[in-house]
C-alpha cells in the first residue's frame, strides 16, 4: 500500500490517524511540526501527506510550498472559505476540517491515492481478486456475478478492512441517507458475499454492532 506522512501536532489525533491508516495496510510516518515535515519530505518520497495548517515552526501552507508536489490532504480546524481556497490554490488534493469522521478520511485517502495512481487498481487476498477499475470480482480465477450493491458493499469492506463497521454506517455508505429499508438489508447482502467469496471466516460479525473484514495488511 501507500507510504503516508502525517503532519499533526496534536499527539492524540496523529496517533489515531496513524493507527487507522495502518489497519488498512498503509505505512505511516508521524511528525509534529512543520520544519521536521519539510526535512522528511526532502530526504524521502511519500505517496501522500496528511497535513495540518496550524503547526509549530512552519505552518501547513509553508510546508506544502516545499512538499516536492507530494499529494496532500489538509486536515485542519481552519474551516473558513478563504483558507479552503488558499489550500486548494497551493496544490492540495483535498481539504477536510476537524472534527472529522475517520471513515471519511479513509475514503478521501483512498480517492486521492487512486487519482494520483499511488495505489493498486486491484486488491487480492487469498483466492479473491477485486479489479476496482472494472468493478470485477474473481474467486479462484472465476468471475463472480455481484449485484451493484453487493459490489459497493464489498468495496467499502475492503477499503475499511480490519475496522469494525456498524450496520447503520454500512447502510449510509452503500445505500445512502435516504434509504427506507432497515439493517436486515445489510445482513442479507453480507451473507451473499460470504457465500459467493468463501469468506465465512473473513467477514466477522461484531457482536451488537455490525461487521469487520478481517484480512492481512
Amino acid at each position: 500500500m501507500a507510504s503516508i506522512l502525517i503532519v499533526e501536532d496534536e499527539a492524540a489525533i496523529n496517533e489515531l490517524v496513524k493507527r487507522n491508516l495502518q489497519l488498512v495496510g498503509h505505512q505511516c510516518h508521524s511528525v509534529f511540526d512543520g520544519k521536521t515535515a519539510v526535512s522528511k519530505i526532502q530526504r524521502q518520497s511519500y505517496d501522500l501527506m496528511i497535513l495540518d495548517i496550524m503547526l509549530p515552526g512552519l505552518d501547513g501552507f509553508e510546508v506544502i510550498k516545499q512538499s516536492n508536489e507530494t499529494p496532500t490532504i489538509f486536515l485542519t480546524a481552519k474551516n473558513s472559505l478563504p483558507d479552503r481556497i488558499k489550500g486548494f490554490s497551493m496544490g492540495a488534493d483535498d481539504y477536510l476540517t476537524k472534527p472529522f469522521e475517520m471513515l471519511e478520511l479513509l475514503a478521501r485517502v483512498e480517492a486521492v491515492l487512486r487519482r494520483t495512481q499511488k495505489t493498486a487498481s486491484c486488491y487480492e487476498t487469498g483466492n479473491v481478486k477485486i479489479d476496482f477499475s472494472g468493478r470485477l470480482v474473481f474467486h479462484n480465477g472465476q468471475l463472480v456475478e455481484c449485484t451493484p450493491k453487493e459490489y459497493e458493499l464489498l468495496e467499502v469492506l475492503v477499503n475499511n478492512r480490519n475496522i469494525a463497521l456498524s450496520r447503520e454506517k454500512l447502510l449510509e455508505l452503500v445505500w445512502g441517507y435516504d434509504f427506507e429499508g432497515d439493517t436486515r438489508t445489510v445482513d442479507v447482502h453480507i451473507q451473499k458475499l460470504r457465500k459467493k467469496l468463501g469468506w465465512e471466516d473473513k467477514i466477522k460479525t461484531v457482536y451488537k454492532l455490525g461487521y469487520r473484514l478481517e484480512v492481512g495488511r
